[in-house]
């Protein structure tokens, strides 16, 4: 569900009171709304401030991450997309490919690419582009986040100049979420990655939208309109200007006072303090959500006890007042009420003296719960971790540290599993494939450690069934297993957020909050 508002304080106020249980419907792609209804057709020219989370490691797709806390915004501009998703159903729409498709059940899948494509350097974005870009996200030694959707592939064939043959592991049909949610759906120019990754940072080949101008580090990347782009007369804008901050609130605050014109968000109190402001803001309502995982590994969280009596000891609704002054969205069942996987299981119930006793019992047995929570320098992560340290501060027979780390420490801790709590998340459309990815015992993103035969089979059903009762049945089990075991506590909703000046319009994410820069234009 994308919820808008357009600058207009009347409109502004009218949506803010639905932030949570309604929706402000946006227009459709190539249009938006203004005060008194659609802004027009789209105008060409300007160029767009975008003031972005992260700066990325490197320029490679293999290394950038498609989510909107990282690099989406930079992919989709350098390289374009294969695909796009509806953000509210999952559904599948083409770009570059021109089709995917499978006739024995995802099995095998065949990749058709729209005629004519070319990357920047004029060499041609053909099958085997693609399949040398995703043979390099499924080599270890790239060390590509997206490798865990790449390797369920066991075979690549290129039919010829436009079709490619992909054979997987096991029978995943709905495999194209896979690509939308990953690097996988950016393309860069093979010759170009040959070049090595220096010489690829200086100038990347994609051929998306825009090219780059230039990269001044820890300042600000400049991107100019790519004039051969496929899908003309988009990009609408000249040039972007990316520049990052982890600081919510200076993100914020550049945006009220004029310094960008494009901001992407994670925090629901930011998000409507820009409402309120009258900025216009989209936000993508996600099934899942951001978690509190705990490692059942190793002492303590390998005691079911452990993690129920953490779990009910925890009041959510101050954590959401601490974090987002309340206007966050809390997770009381795994999927959203407008999802057709939603099930009427609670995952969880705040109750202190169960919470109590459990602790006491785990202490008379010499187990007494006692852990760190791994936190990230950012101050939502802080705020996270100092609200469960106060919360449980008030219990007997637990106790709580914080460890702090840099964001860019946070994969080296989910890859060796040195942690007994941290913020992780299960960001879901469709199930697949973040739930067998989040909560599977054979997979490696697997951050719980969390391996229960019912559940596996239950993930595995719901990834191979072809029928939609077939699947709502295995996730129905899905959620049962995980309000039983606990691996995590899920303290809110996600919240891929896009806040706009009020002369910018087009705005459209995909996927797990994805913006596409192409859509963007600007009133001048």
């Amino acid at each position: 569900m994308i919820r808008r508002t357009r600058r207009h304080l009347a409109v502004a106020l009218a949506c803010a009171a639905a932030l949570v249980t309604a929706a402000c419907s946006g227009p459709v792609a190539g249009t938006a709304a203004g005060p008194d209804g659609p802004a027009g057709p789209p105008v060409p020219g300007g160029t767009a401030r975008i003031l972005t989370i992260n700066e990325p490691r490197g320029l490679d797709p293999a290394v950038l991450s498609n989510a909107w806390v990282f690099d989406s915004v930079l992919g989709n501009a350098l390289y374009g997309t294969l695909m796009t998703s509806d953000a509210r159903t999952g559904e599948i729409a083409y770009q570059m490919a021109e089709s995917f498709t499978t006739d024995d059940g995802g099995a095998t899948f065949t990749l058709k690419l729209r005629e004519g494509l070319r990357f920047t350097d004029g060499s041609p974005l053909d099958a085997r582009a693609v399949k040398v870009n995703w043979d390099r996200i499924a080599d270890p030694d790239t060390a590509s986040s997206s490798r865990r959707y790449a390797v369920l592939i066991s075979d690549t064939e290129v039919l010829d100049a436009r079709t490619l043959k992909i054979t997987l592991r096991t029978p995943i049909p709905s495999y194209a979420q896979n690509i939308v949610i990953s690097g996988m759906n950016w393309i860069a120019s093979p010759d170009a990655l040959r070049k090595g990754a220096q010489a690829f940072d200086a100038e990347p080949v994609g051929a998306g939208p825009f090219t780059l101008d230039s990269w001044r580090r820890q300042d600000k990347i400049e991107l100019v309109k790519n004039p051969g782009y496929w899908d003309a007369p988009k990009p609408y804008l000249d040039g972007i200007t990316l520049r990052s901050t982890s600081d919510t609130m200076q993100r914020l605050s550049t945006l009220l006072s004029g310094g960008t014109d494009v901001v992407i968000d994670t925090s629901w109190k930011t998000i409507h303090k820009a409402r309120e402001a009258g900025y216009a803001t989209d936000v993508v309502r996600m099934s899942g959500g951001q978690s509190l995982t705990m490692n059942m590994r190793r002492p303590p969280f390998d005691d079911l006890r452990a993690r129920k009596a953490v779990s009910a000891a925890l009041d959510l609704e101050a954590t959401n007042l601490s974090q987002y002054n309340g206007h966050g969205e809390i997770p009381k069942r795994l999927f959203a009420d407008t999802s057709p996987f939603y099930s009427d299981i609670e995952l969880r119930t705040h109750d202190k003296a169960a919470a109590q006793e459990l602790f006491d019992e785990l202490a008379a047995e010499g187990k007494r719960v006692s852990f760190t929570f791994t936190a990230q320098d950012s101050t939502e992560s802080q705020i996270v971790a100092a609200s469960v340290q106060a919360q449980l501060a008030a219990f007997d027979n637990v106790d709580v540290e914080i460890r702090t780390i840099a964001s860019a420490e946070t994969a080296s801790i989910y890859a060796s599993h040195d942690f007994d709590m941290l913020i992780s998340s299960a960001l879901i459309v469709d199930p697949e494939p973040q739930l067998w990815s989040v909560f599977h015992g054979e997979s490696a993103a697997n951050v719980s450690g969390i391996d229960d035969p019912q559940l596996n089979a239950a993930l595995e059903r719901g990834r191979t069934s072809t029928s939609v009762e077939d699947r709502k049945a295995a996730y129905k089990v899905v959620q049962e297993r995980i309000a039983a075991l606990v691996p995590v506590i899920f303290y809110t909703r996600a919240a891929p957020g896009v806040e706009t000046a009020g002369n910018v319009h087009g705005v459209r994410q995909y996927g797990s909050g994805s913006l596409l820069p192409e859509e963007l234009w600007m009133e001048r």
